[in-house]
């Protein structure tokens, strides 16, 4: 029970903290206000290490422990749909956070001299968020496989 305690948290800390953070960046984005952005874009890197980034590893760990313990194949086709999605998320989520420290840095600079944010920071966003549309869908569905664990 412990480590599906453990499992279930890191999975809430997992998609909670990645949608909060996008969440906040994505409206602060759309304040123009640089000084927002500046400490909003902070946060976010600051929670990506703190939150998300020992979750990553907490989530492989645990969830193929846990569905050994329970005597599910590792080779099950949900589950292989769920490590697929889990990787694709990933994929999505490591150039998210070389755009988010690159972002969180323009904005601090901008926000230092009293300037604008370079167009350059308009685009790492949209990719950002283009990126997030990608990640945030996979997780939603590897949670409905944790759930549902569907048989095929």
């Amino acid at each position: 029970m412990l480590l599906k305690w453990i499992h279930i948290l890191s999975s809430v800390a997992l998609v909670g903290v990645g949608f909060g953070s996008a969440f906040y960046l994505y409206f602060a984005n759309r304040t123009r206000n640089v000084a927002a952005i500046a400490e909003v874009s902070r946060l976010v890197v600051r929670a990506d290490y703190w939150f998300t980034a020992p979750t990553v590893i907490i989530q492989p760990v645990t969830g193929i422990a846990l569905a050994s313990i329970a005597g599910y194949p590792l080779t099950q086709a949900w589950l292989v749909v769920t490590y697929g999605l889990f990787i694709l998320a990933g994929i999505c989520w490591l150039p998210v956070v070389w755009l988010q420290i690159k972002m969180a840095n323009m904005a601090r600079l901008a926000a230092d001299s009293n300037g604008c944010l370079p167009p350059l920071y308009w685009r790492y966003a949209l990719i950002w968020e283009r990126l997030g549309m990608l990640a945030f869908p996979a997780m939603l569905i590897v949670y409905g496989m944790m759930v549902f664990k569907p048989v095929a």
